[in-house]
This record gives structure tokens, C-alpha cells and sequence, in this order.
């Protein structure tokens, strides 16, 4: 072993089934990527527009939604599932699902004909993520001094992040390329709380 190397070896199994490694310093480090809470938001863009979720359609954009108008169950609501990292300068690991009539869909990222589609797939989101993933984005916050608005990159694909695409009359949701050091407004997304009666907050 040369003087570089660092001796790794498994001290215990922590919680969820994760596997955490010992370094010299005796700090721990988990292998994989763990749940550790769900918001409940709803996602809107800069036009203060809210993402809707449409399976039947086999697609998301952000429309036009008053608060009366606000449904659970009606892919508008979000859960955000939140993982622990032991990387937290590339952001906060998170994956999202959607209740639509019943059914539960999560959103994921998939390669079509050389481009990168969002998806939105029937099942469960894991509690457990073993390594890379289609379905995690990194959160992070739109710029230093907007803390308020975050975007989200994409895990398997730097650079990549959510975004909206104006097609005729819709803002489709897509996956669109950050250049270094721009600020691109359809990618910048407010969270809010939703209660039952319609009324949301930050």
C-alpha cells in the first residue's frame, strides 16, 4: 500500500441498510444514497405558473392554476423525496412523485434518440439508492443571492438541469444544458406550500 492510500474498511450497517466505511479521521461515510424526509410542494416557474403532471398525455408543463383550481391528486401536488449525501456541495439528492386519479408516478430522465426526455413513470420512488440513479436531481440554489428559487440538475448528466420549453402554447418540463456562469431563467423554480383549502406559502 503506498503512503496515498487510504485504508478503508466497513465498521456497521446503519439505518435504511446502508453500509458506512471508517477513514482515519474515524469519520463515517455512507455508500449509498438514503431517504430522509418528503416535502410536499408544488412546483412553480418564474411566471409563477404551477407544473402539472399529465400521464395520459405522457407529459408535464406548467400551466396556469388558480388556487381554487389546486387538486391533490390532480399532478399538481409534489412529494419530494430528500436523500442524505455525504457530497453536499453538488446539492441536496432529491427525487420527485406525483399522485394522479389514484396512481402514483415518479419522474425520471431517459435517452431518446440522442436527447435526454423527462419521464414520468408509474411505481414508487426507493427509500434506498445503491449508486447512480435516473431518478435524483441535485438541488440547488438558483443564484447567491436568489435563496428563495432553486434549480435542479439533473445526477447522471452535470451541467443538465429542469427547465421549461414554450411549444405553441404550452411550457413543456425538459432537461436543458447550463453553460458556465449563465443565468437561465426557465430553469428557476419556486417551491410553495399547498394546504387543503388552496391557500400556499413559501
Amino acid at each position: 500500500m503506498s503512503a496515498e492510500e487510504i485504508l478503508v474498511c466497513p465498521v456497521k450497517l446503519g439505518e435504511n441498510f446502508c453500509l458506512y466505511f471508517e477513514d482515519d479521521d474515524d469519520e463515517l461515510e455512507c455508500d449509498a444514497l438514503c431517504q430522509e424526509k418528503t416535502l410536499h410542494r408544488v412546483l412553480r416557474n418564474v411566471n409563477s405558473q404551477l407544473l402539472v403532471v399529465r400521464p395520459d398525455l405522457n407529459m408535464a408543463a406548467f400551466e396556469d392554476v388558480t388556487d381554487q383550481e389546486m387538486q391533490f391528486g390532480k399532478g399538481m401536488l409534489f412529494s419530494i423525496h430528500c436523500y442524505k449525501t455525504t457530497t453536499p456541495l453538488a446539492g441536496m439528492p432529491v427525487a420527485f412523485s406525483v399522485q394522479v386519479e389514484n396512481k402514483n408516478y415518479y419522474m425520471c430522465c431517459e435517452r431518446e434518440c440522442g436527447e435526454i426526455i423527462v419521464r414520468f413513470k408509474e411505481g414508487e420512488v426507493p427509500k434506498d439508492i445503491p449508486g447512480e440513479s435516473n431518478i435524483i436531481f441535485f438541488k440547488k440554489t438558483f443564484t447567491s443571492c436568489c435563496s428563495k428559487a432553486f434549480k435542479f440538475e439533473y445526477s447522471m448528466e452535470r451541467g443538465m438541469f429542469l427547465a421549461f420549453e414554450e411549444e405553441g402554447y404550452l411550457r413543456k418540463l425538459i432537461l436543458k444544458k447550463l453553460s458556465k456562469d449563465e443565468v437561465d431563467e426557465t430553469m428557476k423554480m419556486s417551491l410553495s406550500k399547498c394546504s387543503q383549502n388552496g391557500n400556499h406559502s413559501l
